[in-house]
């Protein structure tokens, strides 16, 4: 009987070779996948960057063109010069002031009281409005008592506060710091009591259900559900706080930027009013920037563009 031979099999190498093939076509197509991705990231960091400088320019050509108008208007004397002094008047006010100062003040000694009055005031605010305002989202009971003095004091406007205020306090420092941190703090406990009761209901469930005490739903659950909201707060109260010093200068004081302005203002003096003006404004977006910088670091998922 013939004895048939054995015929090696070369199927196994063709797979083998083919098995390698889609193998390599399998690392080609994901280092391509890895190629496209990060030509992707590449290109969308670079179009955030070019937004970014788009945004200033429009920004600065928005400025540049106010004050073109700004000039216009006053070389074609829609308003008369004393009402509304021209670019040029005001430049001119305000190398006076730095240079000079002004009712015996220097320019640079107003900005600093201002801006430690502003300084104290807020701050006081925030450190008493927070705990308070959580205090009373967590607890009804503190709610029930401190909510009535709120809303009483909340819709009184500043003004209405300063006779007293130096009746009681004299026209020292106390009553102004006294004046910002009054009409400030209402805005931070109103914002931190609706961060809490913002937290989602979830989250809360989702952390008792894996055993979290009460101290740990607080520290990881809560608060960094309620730092946005405080934060916002503290960005709308420091425009009030800035009204209410401003207020407060027109009527007790002897120094700072409101003082500058009413005394200006006596004497007709509207390109230094203007300058006080300009001055209190960037002040106060200095200040907005500077809250976005510690909330950008305290609440990093939270961005600005």
């Amino acid at each position: 009987m013939p004895v048939t031979p054995d015929i090696p099999d070369r199927q196994a190498p063709d797979a083998a070779a083919n098995t390698a093939t889609d193998a390599g076509d399998v690392v080609s197509d994901t280092s391509s996948i890895d190629t496209v991705e990060a030509e992707g990231l590449r290109r969308g960091s670079m179009g955030a960057r070019v937004g970014g400088h788009v945004h200033r320019l429009a920004t600065f050509i928005a400025l540049v063109c106010a004050i073109a108008i700004w000039q216009i208007v006053s070389i074609f004397h829609v308003f008369p010069p004393i009402a509304l002094p021209s670019p040029t008047a005001v430049w001119k006010a305000l190398v006076l002031l730095l240079s000079q100062g002004y009712g015996g003040r220097s320019l640079y000694d107003d900005m600093w009281i201002s801006v430690v009055r502003i300084g104290i005031g807020f701050l006081g605010a925030v450190l008493l409005g927070v705990p308070i305002g959580l205090g009373m989202a967590r607890n009804p009971l503190i709610f029930r008592v401190i909510d009535p003095f709120l809303q009483f004091v909340r819709p009184v406007p500043p003004l209405a506060y300063i006779p007293l205020l130096v009746v009681w306090f004299g026209i020292g420092e106390l009553p102004k710091i006294l004046l910002i941190l009054v009409g400030t703090v209402p805005v931070i406990i109103i914002g931190t009591i609706s961060g809490v009761k913002g937290t989602p209901a979830l989250r809360l469930s989702v952390a008792r259900t894996l055993g979290a005490s009460e101290a740990q739903i607080f520290r990881y659950v809560i608060l960094p559900s309620v730092l946005p909201e405080i934060f916002t707060a503290m960005r709308v109260g420091i425009g009030v706080a800035w009204t209410c010093l401003v207020a407060a200068e027109l009527i007790a004081a002897d120094q700072g930027l409101g003082w500058l302005v009413q005394y200006a203002g006596q004497a007709l003096q509207v390109a230094i009013v203007i300058v006080g003006i300009i001055v209190i404004g960037i002040l106060g977006y200095c200040m907005e920037l500077l809250i976005r910088v510690v909330e950008s670091r305290a609440v990093p998922w939270r961005g600005y563009t």
